[in-house]
């Protein structure tokens, strides 16, 4: 008995006492602290922007003092037109857009403007030569214009006498109508008389075929001929005539060179009146074309 009693005292006190859960709560904290400690701090915001307008303020240098920034200059007020602007002048109307053409500001040679048609043919056809081409190009152009041509002759003509004259103009012109409509349309070049071999003779042979070409396209314009309506050569054709009758007004217009073969300028201007001969040809066969695919 007594040695059972010894024995379990033996074994109760060979066991070892229950050991006490540690606390976690202080290491949390040190782990807490030790975190925050190598972590990096979060960075500012940015500084906003300046205010647009506002003056921005520069670092000062050391040793230097602090200069005020500069004042913005006033705006500037608008001149408003009658009234003097800020240097006391009054303020000036505004320009007009757009520039008169050199056309409108041409007269003729006693100052007076020109009427319509005077660009072309200044003062109306004068001569046989030049009432041949107005009435070439009234016939051929796009809407016939024989009778209006006619008239144009007898009112620029301006005399008394010159009513009579519109039964033999109007023959004359039906007759270049018929030639147009059904026949062969032909360079019809007018006979020249034997031109002075100086610079007045090429003067005046070059005025002279000027108006020719201007009085073929002021026939052209009386009949309402429209460019845009002719095919691509007719239309080059009319172009070129143009240009060689702007060619032609400033030889009329140049200063006499101190020297100069006369019997060359004359050749030149041979070929030039056949170039621009088989030009009007052109035109009058474009024409021609034109009228007939507007009656298919």
């Amino acid at each position: 008995m007594a040695a059972a009693t010894s024995k379990k005292k033996t074994k109760s006190a060979a066991r070892p006492a229950p050991h006490k859960k540690a606390e976690s709560r202080p290491a949390a904290k040190e782990k807490d602290h030790h975190k925050a400690a190598h972590s990096p701090a979060k960075a500012a915001p940015p500084p906003a922007p300046p205010a647009k307008g506002a003056a921005v303020a520069r670092p000062v240098p050391p040793g230097k003092a602090a200069v005020p920034p500069r004042p913005l200059p006033a705006p500037a007020r608008p001149v408003v037109p009658g009234k003097p602007g800020a240097d006391g002048r009054p303020a000036r109307p505004p320009k007009k857009g757009g520039r008169k053409s050199p056309l409108s500001q041409r007269r003729g040679p006693n100052g007076e403007l020109f009427t319509p048609g005077d660009l072309l043919l200044p003062t109306g056809p004068q001569g046989p030569d030049e009432i041949q081409y107005l009435l070439r190009g009234a016939v051929a152009a796009e809407h016939a214009a024989g009778p209006q041509g006619v008239s144009e002759i007898i009112t620029k003509k301006g005399t008394p006498d010159a009513e009579g004259d519109r039964g033999e103009l109007t023959r004359f012109s039906e007759g270049l109508g018929e030639r147009f409509e059904k026949g062969a349309i032909e360079p019809l070049l007018p006979i020249r008389a034997a031109a002075r071999r100086n610079f007045q003779g090429v003067v005046e042979r070059a005025k002279h075929r000027r108006r020719e070409i201007g009085a073929f396209l002021r026939g052209l314009d009386l009949g309402r001929t429209e460019t845009s309506h002719m095919d691509s050569h007719g239309e080059a054709s009319l172009q070129s005539l143009m240009e060689w009758a702007a060619r032609l007004e400033n030889l009329a217009e140049a200063d006499e060179p101190d020297q100069a073969d006369y019997a060359q300028f004359h050749r030149g201007l041979d070929q030039l009146e056949n170039t621009t001969e088989a030009l009007i040809v052109d035109v009058e066969l474009t024409l021609r074309r034109l009228r007939d695919r507007a009656r298919a």
